[in-house]
């Protein structure tokens, strides 16, 4: 497991991060989220050892992470850094071989990446010669191309095309082990959602948020919404003592149930009328961003 504990960076006089600690979980993908400036690329520079904290510390498996563990990660930055007058497959040859791999692994495993990522056809052509979307896939596949131990990616997903992004998310599924915590910020709410088992909040550099995306989501009433049919109105609902209507128009209603279980609920309103559809509102990940930051 990829933890950091009580991370806190100061430059001159401005603290950009302020005593945040998390986990980044084996087998699970962790979205970072926050504003810009909320920190999330100084963190994850720290985990990487591009810059050191201030204050704090980060452990792998509970001991100090040190250069040979760092080897181990995968890292793509938000700002691309790969050669622009180098061939895509030269360079992800380069990264491999910086990472301990022989000549004769390092193309292998290179090609198996541009192929999965529908690239292969481009190995030979140079870096800059590929569309801003193509030279992100190869963005992606050197962090891969070393089979890490952890992946630490910054917005990995910014100006791709849905296609693209299908592409990647592929992959990704695919190279994530039971044993690879995943680290990745991304300002798509909605990739991050369908994406991520946990999820990071971060605000003017300080923790405002962390966990399981499930148990963020539970630690408010559950939500249900309600339909009747029969011409009935749901404002009547307003009259079940069991039940907080937050909103009702026409037949359709939102309630929150503040005394008994949901099927006792449901066996209430059927007895006052017909009813239609009770599912339970899901809330979404935006609106848990939102009560976070505030």
């Amino acid at each position: 497991m990829l933890s950091v504990r009580d991370l806190t960076r100061v430059y001159d006089t401005t603290t950009v991060l302020d005593g945040v600690s998390f986990d980044v979980r084996p087998g699970r993908m962790t979205g970072f989220v926050g504003a810009n400036g909320a920190g999330k690329t100084t963190t994850m520079r720290i985990i990487v050892g591009v810059l050191a904290a201030t204050r704090g510390s980060v452990t792998w498996d509970g001991a100090p992470i040190g250069a040979e563990q760092r080897r181990r990660i995968g890292y793509m930055p938000e700002e691309r850094g790969l050669y622009p007058k180098m061939k895509v497959l030269d360079q992800l040859v380069f990264f491999g071989r910086l990472h301990g791999m022989d000549t004769a692994a390092a193309a292998a495993r290179a090609h198996d990446l541009l192929d999965r990522l529908g690239l292969d056809e481009r190995a030979g052509d140079v870096l800059e010669t590929l569309s801003l979307g193509n030279q992100q896939r190869v963005q992606i596949a050197a962090a891969l191309v070393h089979s890490p131990d952890a992946l630490v990616m910054d917005e990995p997903f910014s100006g791709l095309d849905p296609i693209a992004v299908d592409s990647m998310v592929s992959l990704l599924r695919d190279e994530v082990s039971p044993q690879m915590p995943v680290l990745f910020s991304s300002h798509q709410l909605e990739l991050v959602e369908n994406l991520c088992d946990d999820l990071v909040i971060l605000s003017r550099g300080r923790l405002v948020a962390s966990g399981a995306v499930d148990d963020l989501r539970g630690r408010h009433a559950v939500r249900y919404r309600v339909v009747l049919t029969g011409g009935a109105d749901a404002g009547t609902l307003r009259d079940v003592p069991q039940l907080s209507v937050l909103d009702a128009q026409g037949a359709e209603a939102l309630v929150e149930i503040i005394d008994g279980t949901p099927e006792k609920a449901l066996e209430i309103i059927q007895g006052t009328a017909q009813v239609a559809e009770f599912a339970r509102v899901v809330r979404p990940l935006a609106q848990i961003y939102r009560e976070a930051v505030r």
